[in-house]
């Protein structure tokens, strides 16, 4: 392999809620590119530890580690283990997230919470811990060590209903829309640290969350009327999204959203003048 794609050599990365669809998509990409990959995952251990086979056959190394997010205590063991087994942390990808559906005048206290629990508290708990690691890890540093680039960086994973109102969705809709002000504050609060802070905001993306809708050839042409760019997004646009902005490349970027969406937050239906 060439030195470029390797770039995440003696990177460690967390990746939650990596055991499928964009989480497995990121860690594996990040494997691949030379990162060792902690996946991240709350009830899937098959499946995370498959993730895992699928790094170290690409050349990286990785662990499963379980964790709820919405858990503190269990967040604490996340990143406890991963010092334990790699002795460091450079990437945080916050991904793991949730959908409980239901009409605003049928949802439950409990369906809110649950939601907001994960996307929300999890992102807080993540962001906070792994903060605290970066911080640590630059005063250790040796002042030849240093550099202009960032002590560590985080890419919270958002989506475009951080904007995007979305009826029969609004726990949902409503924790994305705190992440987006999450991630500007606390990029702000970091930034004379070093630690660069982003979120990206992925459309409509082939996973099997949504297969009920991508797999049906009519569902699937009313989806695409919401797109102007005329296809669906796959787990791996996102991936690359993400490496990207988790690696020196993008050291000047911070605090910003990157929507990963074929053009859906454009108002398509404005495209012919309303």
């Amino acid at each position: 392999m060439s030195v470029t794609s390797k770039k995440f050599d003696n990177q460690v990365a967390i990746v939650t809620g990596a055991s499928s669809g964009l989480g497995k998509a990121c860690a594996i990409h990040l494997g691949s590119l030379g990162a060792k990959v902690v996946v991240n995952y709350r009830s899937g251990k098959e499946e995370a530890e498959e993730t895992v086979k699928e790094i170290k056959q690409r050349g990286g190394d990785g662990l499963a580690v379980q964790a709820d997010v919405s858990k503190e205590q269990d967040i604490l063991n996340l990143f406890k283990k991963t010092l334990d087994t790699f002795g460091r942390l450079d990437i945080l990808v916050s991904n793991a997230g949730m959908q409980v559906d239901a009409p605003f005048l049928d949802m439950t206290l409990e369906q809110w919470q649950r939601v907001i629990d994960v996307n929300l508290t999890g992102q807080f708990l993540c962001c906070r811990e792994a903060s605290k690691i970066f911080i640590r890890q630059g005063r250790e540093m040796a002042a030849e060590e240093k550099s202009q680039n960032a002590i560590g960086k985080i890419v919270m994973m958002s989506s475009v209903h951080d904007i995007i109102p979305w009826a029969g969705h609004v726990n949902y809709a409503a924790s994305k829309g705190g992440l987006l002000m999450f991630m500007k504050s606390i990029a702000q609060e970091l930034a004379p640290y070093k630690i660069r802070i982003n979120a990206v905001s992925p459309g409509a993306i082939k996973t099997p969350i949504n297969k009920e809708v991508w797999s049906d050839e009519e569902k699937y042409k009313e989806l695409l009327e919401l797109i102007p760019y005329q296809r669906i997004g796959t787990p791996e646009d996102v991936a690359k999204a993400v490496a990207w902005l988790a690696s020196d490349e993008s050291d000047y970027i911070h605090g910003d959203t990157l929507y990963i969406d074929g053009g859906m937050t454009l108002y398509p239906a404005f495209s012919d003048n309303g």
